[in-house]
């Protein structure tokens, strides 16, 4: 055991340590999903408080036409439409400033991401929230929040590959707006009627699982090319100051 310890810290070793971490990191955030998606299959207390809420929140938004719409138009920044839009330039652009990687890392890390998202979602099969006179609906299931999902490693992944060109004293007002902007959207959701709590909780906690995994493979990759380790403080390619 000991010798496969000192072989694991070995800097020199093909993988090491940066394997075990990306090991460790997903099960940390991967837990509680497990945890969510045991409610919601054994229909447990959270998904009682999951129906209360809704019904609540359904009960105020819809005496308000203003308001149904201004959370029509937030939740449009999490949805598949406009992540195409920001997403599919930002390849394009980093792609033509010579950051090839990076460029993989964002194409990997959202359709990699969706495609997880349908994998769950029909695994799990959990209908949408029923209500009376409904101000939206949504297609397919609602276990876990594509939206929720979608807005965390997207954003998370913009955030970690344009690091490099934001200041230093910068960084924790775009991370700041970046988590604001994930919680306006997953709000967004349950008030529109069309997810449960623990959807939004559950698309969170696996976006965050999602991007943890492919920063870590990211991160194995550089270091296979000679580069040092990913530090997410810098971004996951802190020569990249030249992308502006």
């Amino acid at each position: 055991m000991r010798d496969g310890l000192r072989r694991r810290l070995d800097p020199d070793a093909r993988y090491g340590l940066r394997v075990s971490l990306f090991g460790l990191a997903f099960l940390l955030v991967a837990i509680p999903f497990g945890l969510l998606l045991d409610q919601v299959r054994n229909d447990r207390s959270l998904v009682r408080l999951d129906t209360s809420a809704a019904n609540h929140l359904h009960g105020w938004v819809r005496g308000s036409e203003d308001l149904v719409q201004n959370l029509k138009i937030l939740t449009f920044f999490g949805s598949p439409l406009w992540f195409y839009i920001i997403v599919i330039p930002a390849v394009i652009w980093v792609w033509r400033a010579g950051h090839h990687r990076l460029a993989v890392f964002l194409v990997v890390t959202t359709l990699g991401g969706g495609l997880l998202d349908t994998i769950v979602k029909e695994t799990v099969d959990r209908a949408r929230p029923s209500l009376v006179d409904p101000v939206a609906t949504a297609h397919g299931k609602s276990f876990p929040s594509g939206h929720a999902m979608s807005s965390t490693f997207t954003y998370g992944a913009l955030v970690l590959v344009f690091f490099p060109v934001i200041g230093r004293r910068f960084r924790p007002v775009v991370v700041g707006g970046a988590v604001l902007l994930v919680v306006a959207i997953c709000f967004s959701r349950l008030a529109l009627g069309v997810h449960y709590i623990t959807d939004v909780v559950g698309g969170v906690v696996l976006g965050l699982a999602w991007l943890a995994a492919s920063t870590a493979a990211f991160s194995i990759w550089r270091v296979e090319r000679g580069r040092s380790p990913v530090d997410v403080s810098e971004g996951v390619e802190p020569e990249a100051a030249d992308l502006v």
